[in-house]
């Protein structure tokens, strides 16, 4: 059994958080969240550039009965590098109320990929962040869609604003779809309609680009609790994009040392309304596309 122990300045998730005063839809999906070990059941990756604090699926799912939702999706923490095993776990345990993306070599055989299928995964993340991991070549990528081609998965990039211009022409030639984590981390001290953002919103114009209108608590400069600056950029997108958003609350919500508080997952909850101002929006951002994107076999 390996020891591990967290790193001197992380910031543990909210153990208390405030019951929210929006009621998420009936069916609603937290599409975007992780689980951090238990460090001595699923150790953490020899390359990881964090070691966090445990947050096992047992947290997560009471937290997602208590913020109101019925669903997660539950994606590879980069602590845990290419090693599946606890985010697979907790689909396993999930009683299908879960699905996962993964992290994969691009020498994973078949039969890996066919039984994380099985437990639930329904797509692979490619992480460009470059102080979270080593991003590889164009060619090392193109591999992995190769051999996820033949289960129908869906690609998910996180990448800083700035990269989308390098990777512009390899991102908007992937061939399946594509989902960017964060609205691509914009600069959210700058408008929501100027240039930078606007480069953005003309990538998602592509059919097959979807976003996760997440994480306040990384992107805003004005903070907590009402995150004011992060409002127009998630709401631009949700209006110009209602049918491929999707929203998570990003729990354990790994980094924050580098942003200096933890957010209060009830808060995060209640900005929902202010990115999403109408019924409408709201399901389709919390039911209506996820159950497309993750559960489509229960869509009559």
């Amino acid at each position: 059994m390996t020891a591990f122990t967290m790193d001197a300045n992380w910031l543990c998730f909210d153990p208390a958080p405030t019951k929210p005063v929006f009621t998420p839809p009936p069916g609603s999906v937290d599409a975007h969240c992780h689980v951090f070990g238990p460090g001595d059941v699923f150790p953490f990756a020899p390359e990881r550039k964090y070691t966090p604090c445990d947050a096992g699926r047992e947290t997560l799912y009471e937290l997602r009965d208590f913020l109101g939702f019925s669903r997660n999706v539950v994606v590879q923490a980069t602590c845990h590098g290419k090693d599946n095993r606890a985010m697979v776990d907790a689909l396993v345990h999930a009683g299908g109320r879960a699905r996962g993306v993964a992290d994969v070599a691009a020498d994973i055989g078949r039969d890996d990929l066919a039984a994380m299928h099985d437990a639930g995964v329904r797509g692979v993340r490619f992480n460009y962040v470059k102080r979270l991991v080593d991003p590889k070549p164009d060619a090392y990528y193109r591999g992995i869609i190769d051999r996820i081609a033949e289960f129908g998965w869906h690609i998910v990039i996180y990448f800083e604003a700035a990269d989308l211009a390098e990777k512009w022409d390899f991102f908007t030639s992937l061939p399946t779809t594509v989902v960017v984590d964060h609205m691509g981390r914009p600069d959210v001290t700058k408008s929501a309609d100027g240039p930078e953002f606007a480069r953005f919103l003309k990538f998602m114009e592509g059919d097959n680009i979807w976003c996760k209108t997440t994480c306040p608590e990384r992107l805003s400069k004005s903070g907590p609790p009402t995150y004011d600056d992060f409002v127009p950029f998630a709401r631009k997108v949700v209006e110009s994009f209602p049918d491929r958003v999707i929203w998570g609350t990003d729990w354990p919500h790994p980094n924050l040392n580098m942003v200096g508080h933890m957010p209060d997952d009830g808060t995060l909850v209640d900005m929902i309304p202010r990115i999403a101002p109408t019924e409408e929006l709201q399901r389709k951002l919390l039911v209506d596309n996820p159950m497309r994107l993750y559960w489509p076999e229960e869509i009559a």
